[in-house]
């Protein structure tokens, strides 16, 4: 691929921050390409599937990493190989079976997991619940023991639950570090944004916090704190209209799909996102800030997605919720009920088995 190719790219990944202080002064191409940047290796969990290969085509074009392993139980050496032609920084290589999940996950610095069974027509995010679930505790085990130190960007889903599954093997390892566990929410900031942008006649360069969790109502898009303003002031029908819209966007594709598939495309690139910002913080770069849902004291609920400032050690700080419209004070009260049970439910999970 041509070094104007990766330009390209970069330029359609413009303004990657999904809630960065530095949303109006960086630079509008997604990836940096100047500068020598430090060796990082960046792991893909689950990397032959339909997020997994999109986000390792975006990933092996970040110039931030320097060795990228692709790992899943089948069909990884074809994704390897295949991007792994690409003339970009990464060295990429493959890896399959379980045998070899060890030898992928040494020394990483970044382990994105996208592995999992994806949602179909009829299915909610509770429904994949059993299966991911054993999913992602295999996983952690490992990365438990393989690269205790490594930044975890879960991204199988239900996101609400399997955080939590994932701190409670950390914490029976003995090596849970709550700055370095992201639930990656940054599709519903992306959605968020092109919905917002489309009605409020603004370009897509926007700023939208999301904050809750990530299914259906614990969805709780901050359109009040959305800015560039409207060209004309949105009703709250609008408002009420754009929430449902975002919190619905899964399902949305899922249907358009009409059973063949899921929000793959869309979700590797906002994981691409996330993943470039938490580069950019263990980098040392400042005042990267990102919507993520990580243990949590802005609210009673022990995990919670809201602004969250990234730095070299994972997590620099979780961020307040800032000032909430009326609906939005109802949303979040609404929201935290099944926001309890999901976080309950993946913790009930991880210590029964």
């Amino acid at each position: 691929m041509s070094s104007a190719v990766r330009r390209l790219v970069g330029s359609a990944l413009k303004n990657a921050s999904s809630s960065s202080v530095k949303t109006n002064v960086m630079p509008r191409r997604f990836y940096s390409s100047g500068g020598s940047h430090p060796p990082r290796k960046v792991v893909v969990l689950g990397a032959a599937g339909g997020i997994g290969q999109p986000l390792a085509l975006l990933m092996k074009l970040n110039p931030l990493v320097s060795k990228l392993a692709l790992y899943d139980i089948a069909g990884t050496p074809g994704v390897a190989a295949d991007v792994g032609h690409i003339n970009s920084r990464a060295e990429v290589a493959g890896y399959m079976g379980e045998e070899q999940l060890g030898t992928a996950l040494e020394n990483a610095d970044v382990v994105i997991i996208p592995a999992g069974v994806p949602r179909k027509p009829g299915m909610t995010r509770d429904d994949l619940f059993n299966i991911n679930a054993g999913i992602v505790k295999s996983l952690c085990s490992a990365i438990a023991k393989y690269c205790p130190e490594a930044i975890v960007n879960m991204i199988s889903n239900p996101v609400n639950s399997t955080v939590p599954i994932a701190a409670e093997i950390f914490k029976k390892a003995g090596t849970y570090n709550e700055k370095k566990l992201f639930g990656v929410t940054t599709l519903d900031v992306v959605r968020a944004k092109t919905f917002y942008a489309a009605k409020a006649g603004v370009p897509v360069e926007v700023d939208v916090p999301v904050v809750g969790g990530h299914a259906g109502v614990t969805i709780l898009p901050l359109f009040s704190q959305a800015t560039p303003k409207p060209n004309s002031v949105l009703s709250e029908e609008n408002i009420k209209a754009l929430t449902k819209r975002t919190q619905d966007g899964g399902t949305e594709v899922v249907e358009a799909k009409a059973g063949k598939g899921s929000a793959t495309l869309s979700m590797a690139y906002a994981g691409a996102l996330f993943a470039n910002s938490v580069l950019k913080g263990l980098n040392g770069e400042p005042n990267i800030v990102e919507c993520s849902y990580v243990q949590s004291n802005v609210t009673e609920l022990p995990f919670f997605a809201s602004k969250v400032r990234l730095g070299e050690k994972g997590v620099e700080e979780v961020l307040g919720l800032g000032s909430l419209s009326e609906y939005e004070k109802q949303g979040l009260e609404g929201l935290k009920s099944e926001l309890k049970s999901s976080i309950e439910k993946g913790i009930k999970f991880a210590s029964e088995n």
